[in-house]
């Protein structure tokens, strides 16, 4: 290759490792990412350019023998540093990086402990979990983590159980929980604006400090905006009246935004909205820019990334775009600390890029709104779409064409509509009398119970790992699944056993790191093979 290049910066020599020409042998210095690192070339006036890379040596300002001319200077890079300073400093981690909540305490208490003795945070998924397990996890982690190290618990919508939704907000506030990750709302409510206010409190110099911090997963515009703003007056009137705050907590959660951290969520698993990343995310942090400004806001809105993040260069591109921080979430769940079942992890482990498929949720079943789950190995979106479609046609199971009952009950359910009902109406008797009062007086939301039965039961299967269900299966998965498997096929990390959440968390950073590294040294002239930008997993500490 041959090229003109500019005033030389300075010029270096190298004192025990040359520097490399060849675009072959240059995959050693390109993963040296944290050492200062110089473009250099060794052209005289008869010869044609040749551009390397070179590391240590000695620098003078001026040429002389033995010296090379060096096109670019650039700095150490660590994982550490890659999001945004001010998220590590204010949730005293060590990296940018967050593990997500999976529902049904699939991102487990042990995922969440490992997550904080590696200086990451990690997510306890309480969502879809009855209120004494909740409790039992926040207790473990209170006794094992305190306030010693970063952990957090999710607090998600549920519009059709807002007592819950309340009970769990007063437990996080009660248990002292430091981090609060709010998922899948579509609006603010009383429970996640009064954790957001709760214990709000101004230091000596009157800057307002945090009891806890509220992370906000989003995918939509308008409801980014709902957590980059102060909450409404009118729910913390209503939460002051009834006693829930004080009027001081009132006063001060008017003047910072509910959440200061806000994760852009495109193409993931679970709750989704199939966005596309670099499509969405530059229009979130200009929404963050105009609201941060007209508010007055003396702290920054960090804006976090997450969905289809299962390769180094996904995350990359991710903090490349201005993410503070990333999320991860599929791959995760195929670690040995999550708690869905070795059969699950052993599907997932299988799974390729376009092997999702969108199914409806438990938890918003009559609202339409769709998960994104696994494909390979399980019937359960096409089942979970038939059951909707029934639902949508139809006003009551009665209402059901004979033939088509029998078909659900044997394809779908292999129990009769009779069967599944006497067990839901139990269920929800020990949970929430009111929905059996309901559905008795209410033929559609009784048939939406029974239905929502096979939804509820088919991730509890999956967790549980009934091999006489597996075709029904409800794994929770998006494509970044897939290109993790692609990636890490033929390493150590390709064996279900070896997918540790912390192994898998420092590979990605690492390889981040590598590839952003890579890609400062191509804009710098440097020729480095393609292949450079493919990072090999490795036992990491």
């Amino acid at each position: 290759m041959t090229t003109t290049f500019p005033v030389p910066l300075c010029h270096w020599r190298a004192q025990h490792t040359p520097p490399l020409f060849d675009g072959t042998e240059l995959h050693a210095l390109l993963e040296r990412v944290r050492e200062p690192v110089y473009v250099v070339h060794d052209a005289a006036d008869e010869t044609p350019a040749r551009i390397g890379l070179a590391v240590g040596g000695t620098l003078q300002p001026a040429s002389a023998p033995g010296y090379l001319p060096v096109a670019a200077m650039l700095p150490p890079i660590y994982p550490e540093w890659l999001g945004d300073r001010s998220f590590c400093e204010a949730h005293r981690v060590r990296f940018p990086y967050v593990a997500g909540e999976m529902a049904n305490g699939i991102a487990t208490t042990q995922l969440v402990i490992a997550m904080a003795h590696a200086g990451l945070l990690g997510f306890f998924g309480a969502g879809g979990l009855s209120f004494p397990r909740v409790a039992e996890a926040l207790a473990e982690l209170t006794q094992t983590l305190g306030d010693r190290l970063p952990w957090g618990v999710n607090l998600i919508h549920s519009p059709n159980e807002p007592d819950l939704e309340n009970r769990v907000a007063d437990l996080l506030i009660r248990s002292h929980v430091p981090i609060v990750s709010a998922s899948a709302f579509m609006g603010l409510t009383p429970a996640v604006v009064r954790c957001a206010a709760a214990g709000l409190t101004t230091d000596d110099y009157g800057r307002i400090v945090r009891t806890r911090h509220i992370f906000a997963k989003i995918s939509r515009a308008e409801v980014a905006q709902k957590f980059m703003s102060p909450a409404p007056h009118a729910i913390l009137d209503k939460l002051v009246a009834e006693g829930l705050l004080t009027a001081t907590e009132a006063q001060l959660a008017l003047r910072i935004p509910v959440a200061e951290d806000v994760t852009v969520e495109a193409d993931s698993g679970g709750h989704t909205d199939n966005q596309s990343m670099v499509a969405l995310f530059p229009s979130i942090m200009a929404l963050r820019d105009r609201l941060v400004a007209e508010h007055g806001f003396d702290r920054p809105i960090r804006v976090g990334a997450a969905g289809g993040l299962g390769t180094p260069g996904a995350v990359a591109a991710a903090f490349a775009l201005g993410a503070a921080y990333v999320v991860t979430g599929s791959v995760n769940q195929a670690a040995v600390e999550s708690g869905l079942s070795a059969l699950g992890r052993e599907m997932l482990a299988q799974c390729d890029v376009s092997d999702v498929i969108m199914a409806p949720a438990a938890d918003m079943f009559e609202l339409g709104v769709k998960v994104q789950v696994l494909k390979r190995g399980t019937m359960f979106g096409v089942r979970a779409t038939k059951l909707y479609e029934a639902y949508h046609s139809h006003d009551s199971l009665e209402a059901i064409a004979p033939e088509t009952r029998a078909r659900l009950e044997r394809d779908v359910l292999h129990a009769t509509f009779d069967d599944i009902w006497a067990e839901t109406r139990a269920f929800w008797l020990k949970r929430d009398p009111h929905e059996v009062t309901r559905a008795e007086a209410n033929p559609k939301h009784r048939m939406a119970l029974v239905f929502r039965w096979y939804l509820g039961k088919a991730s509890k299967w999956a967790i549980d790992g009934e091999p006489s269900r597996r075709t029904d299966f409800q794994i929770w998965c998006g494509p970044a699944m897939g290109s993790f498997n692609r990636w890490v096929a033929d390493s150590f990390l390709a064996l279900p056993q070896n997918r540790n959440v912390v192994q898998i968390a420092l590979n990605l950073l690492e390889g981040a790191a590598v590839i952003t590294r890579v890609g400062h040294l191509r804009t710098a002239g440097l020729p480095v093979p393609a292949s450079a930008f493919q990072f090999r997993p490795r036992p990491l500490s």
